[in-house]
């Protein structure tokens, strides 16, 4: 379980159970899912889940908490800093 809390900034929890379920505090938005990735927007940047057969089993954007399901293969942070600043898109910045 990784618990960090950024100067300003709320907290961010990550909690894996078996590689099989993960519940995210500290989420944003949902950017983008699939059954083979999950991108979320947290307070400390970016996390990208990839995996097989993933689902959203439970979404709360007021709270900021996201549940998922299905086998998870990697978790990926990224920043978000200069995402919206260069005019292309930041699903194109992140697949580059």
């Amino acid at each position: 379980m990784e618990e960090r809390q950024a100067q300003g900034q709320g907290v961010h929890k990550l909690v894996v159970n078996s590689r099989k379920a993960g519940l995210m505090t500290g989420v944003r938005d949902v950017i983008a899912f699939d059954m083979g990735e999950v991108l979320l927007e947290t307070d400390l940047g970016m996390l990208m889940l990839k995996g097989k057969d993933m689902h959203v089993t439970r979404l709360n954007l007021e709270k900021g908490e996201v549940e998922v399901e299905g086998v998870i293969d990697s978790l990926t942070y990224s920043e978000v800093t200069n995402y919206s600043k260069k005019g292309e898109s930041l699903i194109g910045r992140l697949f580059k």
